[in-house]
C-alpha cells in the first residue's frame, strides 16, 4: 500500500528515532494548533476556572455551539463528558480538559482512515465540491503527494463548467509531471470515460477526476454528477472507487448540509476539508462525525475525512488524525 501522509508516532523505548519525521510531526501539530486557535480559544477559556459547575457547563455548551459543532453534537459531547467525569471521579480542571479531548477523539475516530490505492489499478477517485472550496487546488496537492509516494497518476479535466478550470488543472499536471486527459468544450462524462479508459490502458495507479463545482440546489448539475458516475462505471464496472467531496471549513454548518446533499446524490466515501487555517468553525467536524454515525445512506465504505488543509503550501494538506485534531482544538 502507498502510505500517504503517514506520520510516525513517537518512538517507543528502545526503538530508533527518526529526527526528521519527529520534527515534521511537531511542525504540523504546531501549525494545526495555530490554525484552530480561533475555534478552540473560547473552549479553552472554560477550563481556566477552578470548577466545572453548572455555569461552566453552560459556557462550554455556548463555546461548542459558537464553534459550529451544532446542537446534536454539542449535547452528545456534554453527555459523554459528564459520563467520563462520573466514571473517573475527576475534579481537577486539567484532567477534565483531558477527558474532553478523549470524548472528541472518540467521536472523530470513525472518520479517520488512510486512502488506500492498492486494491484497484487504477484506483478511480471522483472529486467534487462547490465552487470556491479549493477543489482543484486540493487535487493538485493530492497529485503531488501521490507522485511523491511513488504512484503514477492520471488527471481528468472534467470540470468544463467553470472558466479556466481545465487550464488550472493543466498547470498542476505540468508541475507534477503527470498525464492529463482533457477535451476542448468536451462533455464532462465523456472526458471521465476517456480518462478511466486511458488509465487502464496506461496501467496508472490512480485516476483523479475533477468534476465541476456546483451547489446542491443546482439540480441539473447534480444530475450531471450522477451521469459522470454512471459513465465511469461503463469504463470500469468497479469504479469510482472513491467519491470525495471538498468542503470549505469556514462554512460551518453549511458544510454539513453540503455533505448530506452530495452523499444523497452520490454516496460519498470521503471528505477533504480545506481552509481550516484561521477558522472559528472547526467544530463542524464533530457535527459531521455524529451525522456519519447515524447515516441512513450506507454505501460500501463508511465516511472518512481523508485530508485536512490549513494553508496554501503543499505540506499544509495532511492526513486527518482524530487525536491530533482533538488536541489541537481543545488545547
Amino acid at each position: 500500500m502507498f502510505n500517504l501522509f503517514k506520520r510516525k508516532a513517537p518512538p517507543s523505548v528502545g526503538t530508533a528515532s527518526n529526527p526528521a519525521a519527529e520534527v515534521a510531526s511537531r511542525n504540523w501539530l504546531g501549525r494545526l494548533r495555530s490554525s484552530l486557535q480561533r475555534t478552540g480559544s473560547s473552549i479553552a477559556t472554560v477550563f481556566t476556572g477552578k470548577w466545572l459547575d453548572d455555569e461552566a457547563y453552560t459556557e462550554l455548551e455556548a463555546a461548542l455551539l459558537m464553534a459550529d459543532a451544532g446542537v446534536p453534537a454539542t449535547q452528545y459531547i456534554l453527555e459523554q463528558l459528564k459520563l467520563k467525569i462520573k466514571q473517573t471521579g475527576s475534579q481537577d480542571m486539567a484532567q477534565i480538559k483531558g477527558l474532553l479531548v478523549e470524548v472528541l477523539t472518540e467521536l472523530l475516530k470513525p472518520l479517520e482512515r488512510e486512502l488506500d490505492i492498492a486494491q484497484h489499478r487504477p484506483t478511480v477517485v471522483m472529486v467534487t465540491g462547490v465552487n470556491g472550496a479549493g477543489k482543484t487546488t486540493s487535487i493538485g496537492k493530492l497529485t503531488r503527494h501521490l507522485h511523491d509516494a511513488g504512484a503514477s497518476v492520471l488527471l481528468a479535466a472534467a470540470d468544463t463548467f467553470r472558466a479556466a478550470a481545465k487550464e488550472q488543472l493543466m498547470v498542476w499536471a505540468d508541475r507534477n509531471q503527470v498525464d492529463i486527459i482533457s477535451q476542448e468544450n468536451g462533455d464532462p462524462a465523456a472526458v471521465s470515460f476517456d480518462a478511466v479508459s486511458a488509465g487502464k490502458a496506461r496501467a496508472k495507479d490512480v485516476v483523479l477526476v475533477d468534476t465541476a463545482g456546483r451547489l446542491p440546489t443546482q439540480l441539473h448539475l447534480m444530475d450531471e454528477l450522477k451521469k459522470i458516475q454512471r459513465v465511469i462505471q461503463k469504463a470500469e464496472p468497479t469504479a469510482p472507487h472513491e467519491i470525495l467531496l471538498v468542503i470549505d471549513g469556514n462554512t460551518g454548518q453549511n458544510a454539513l448540509a453540503q455533505v448530506k446533499a452530495f452523499d444523497e446524490a452520490l454516496g460519498l466515501s470521503g471528505l477533504i476539508i480545506t481552509k481550516l487555517d484561521g477558522t472559528a468553525k472547526g467544530g463542524v467536524l464533530a457535527a459531521i462525525a455524529l451525522w456519519a454515525r447515524e447515516r441512513k445512506h450506507t454505501p460500501a465504505k463508511n465516511l472518512a475525512v481523508y485530508f485536512i488543509g490549513i494553508g496554501e503550501k503543499l505540506e499544509d494538506l495532511q492526513g486527518f488524525k482524530a487525536d491530533e485534531f482533538a488536541q489541537a482544538l481543545i488545547n
